[in-house]
């Protein structure tokens, strides 16, 4: 039996009956479809859409900020859940191309629908159509091939059978997930064929917690059991596979102390016996001397990011060993550790088990533990606001935030300094509420995503934390957030430029060139005057009420104010940038000029040299 349908209204039929199932509970995973239409797009998914109202549509205003939305939903909805973004042919496809990038990199599901040429070719080139010499099947889409998980061109409509299913099992399978694109030529959308009824059915892909092998526990625990001061990396995977409580069990049990990657902070409440905080070059003092000494690292859900291991000289042990845990064999095998290749929860509770009665000497746990008292000490006075009058410091503002946000309230930010300071100062209460993007650190993701958080889970409050800079790459979401009157609040912070680029170009010799958002003096530097840029009043015609916060009393009013609103909102405010922040305690390598004429980058280069020496792979 077969029903007719265009291709463009049977691939939406098929995924507004897909569903995923973990521990018992299910949800579709296509949750929702962004779309912006032209020509190559409006007459095939745009028309379908029409007539499938179980997807539900959401016009976004900026192709790559709608992946970012969808992404910030999957992340939020434990990739179980995601969305489907569609373009036309040409610059919308190819604006997909960053936030493909972030979401495969991140580990995080997102469907792409691209328009493409027309597979009959009656006329190319078509509008937006590049020609390839090298032949006529390449086209703008096969920029997403590098940044997918999956990629098919659905030149015939019964190719849509098998890629379609293809696509459904990478999107939901948990080693393999990231970006999943299928373009989509334009005339093939809107061709009509006789689909088989069993493409329509309800199908349950169910998410797997596979146990790893019981001789990778078994050299796991002989090597924990060795150690005399091990330490755990909790990373993304954690919160991916739900596995808060195993690692506080498991911890708890062993008295093993627990440091954090950005994707894996909040997997330990802050202020839990075992949490050192955030591991690497933007980690705490308490992790990073732990790291240092460490015979053993036993790693959870991590890849190991150049963050995460100060660029290979965190474990400064001659003697250390690692053992990680990981979904993928890929990441499992890094540092050269002994791979424990599965679920994070699974592996966790399986340890727990075969360790037993293994706990830490009382010696370590007092050391670690006192090490961790001394950062919170840091930390308090970072915040601390003395005089309610005077202009906050960026930490201060991470102060309020933590004074006026609830434990449930979700914290979304990406790009620029603040989530080095989040990182090592934010006092996470909740398995989720710290969502900030540091696998691309993609600059304008904070506003799309905390759109997708927000949809994701509407009991949760969301605050987008956005500087200037990142703010001027994508704002256009706000309009979205507006006439969907879905409740964001954006931190809008003004530092007048790239402040984390700043700081880093003057440690590097580069003397901060070109990183400020100010006029050029007399000898054509950008060091006169800021720039009469006014965000607020950006925002405000963007259609959000704007509070200007001038003072740190101001601040924590215009806070309050915009969580206890009814609809979307922005809080603006200018920062004190005279005071620094706790400096950050590993290195990170970025390569200097080897010769330069200017004495910053010489001297520069020598303190980068005296870096380089303590570098090594772990073999």
């Amino acid at each position: 039996m077969t029903i007719r349908l265009t291709v463009a209204q049977a691939l939406l039929r098929f995924l507004a009956n897909q569903y995923t199932e973990r521990d018992g509970e299910r949800q579709r995973l296509i949750a929702g479809c962004w779309g912006i239409f032209g020509h190559g797009n409006v007459a095939g998914v745009g028309q379908a859409l029409l007539e499938t109202p179980e997807l539900p549509y959401l016009q976004g205003r900026n192709e790559q900020a709608m992946v970012h939305a969808a992404v910030g939903f999957a992340r939020q909805s434990d990739r179980l859940s995601t969305h489907a973004v569609t373009t036309s042919i040409g610059p919308g496809a190819t604006n997909l191309t960053t936030g493909a990038a972030l979401a495969t990199i991140n580990r995080l599901p997102v469907l792409l629908l691209p328009g493409d040429v027309f597979a009959t070719r009656p006329a190319d080139p078509v509008l937006q159509q590049l020609e390839s010499p090298q032949g006529p099947d390449i086209t703008v889409n096969d920029c997403l091939r590098p940044v997918s998980r999956y990629f098919d061109r659905i030149w015939r409509p019964e190719a849509l059978l098998p890629s379609a299913l293809q696509a459904m099992r990478v999107l939901t399978d948990p080693a393999e997930t990231g970006a999943v694109t299928l373009a989509l030529p334009q005339d093939v959308q809107a061709e009509a064929y006789d689909w088989p009824v069993e493409f329509f059915a309800e199908r349950v892909w169910r998410v797997a917690r596979p146990a790893p092998d019981g001789g990778a526990i078994t050299q796991a625990v002989e090597r924990i059991r060795a150690a005399r001061r091990p330490l755990l990396i909790a990373g993304g995977g954690v919160h991916h596979s739900g596995a808060e409580d195993a690692l506080r069990e498991f911890v708890e049990r062993t008295g093993i102390p627990v440091s954090e990657t950005q994707a894996g902070k909040g997997a330990l409440r802050f202020d839990h016996p075992q949490q050192l905080g955030a591991i690497g070059h933007t980690g705490t003092s308490a992790a990073t001397e732990a790291a240092r000494e460490a015979d053993l690292v036993l790693g959870v859900g991590t890849r190991y990011s150049d963050f995460t291991t100060a660029s290979n000289t965190q474990f400064a042990n001659p003697d250390v060993r690692f053992v990680s845990v990981n979904i993928t064999g890929f990441d499992a095998h890094k540092q050269s550790a002994s791979p424990v290749t599965g679920d994070a929860r699974t592996a966790l509770r399986a340890l727990t088990e075969e360790l037993g009665e293994f706990t830490v000497d009382d010696d370590y746990r007092t050391a670690y533990q006192a090490g961790a008292a001394r950062w919170a000490d840091t930390v308090a006075r970072a915040f601390a606001a003395p005089d309610p009058a005077a202009r906050p410091s960026q930490a201060q503002l991470l102060g309020v935030l933590d004074e006026v946000m609830a434990e449930r309230d979700v914290l979304v930010n990406a790009a620029g300094s603040l989530p080095g300071e989040l990182h090592k100062l934010w006092r996470a209460k909740d398995r989720k509420q710290y969502h900030v993007e540091y696998g691309y650190s993609c600059m304008g993701y904070e506003i799309p995503a905390a759109l997708g958080v927000r949809l994701a889970d509407p009991s949760r409050e969301v605050f987008a934390l956005v500087g200037d800079g990142t703010y001027l790459m994508m704002p256009t979401e706000l309009v979205t957030a507006v006439q969907e009157n879905i409740k964001v609040i954006v931190v809008l912070v003004q530092n007048h430029g790239y402040a984390s680029i700043g700081g880093l170009s003057e440690t590097v010799g580069a003397e901060r060139f070109g990183t400020a958002y100010r006029y050029r003096d007399d000898a054509g530097e950008f060091t006169g005057e800021p720039l009469p840029v006014d965000l607020a009043a950006n925002a405000a015609s963007l259609g959000l009420p704007v509070h200007r916060a001038s003072t740190v009393r101001d601040l924590r009013a215009a806070l309050h104010a915009a969580r206890t609103a009814d609809g979307p909102t922005a809080v603006y405010l200018e920062t004190d940038v005279t005071v620094a922040s706790p400096a950050a305690s590993a290195w990170w390598d970025v390569p200097v000029a080897q010769t330069a004429t200017r004495e910053a980058a010489n001297l520069a280069r020598d303190e980068y040299t005296k870096y380089r020496a303590e570098q090594r792979h772990q073999l």
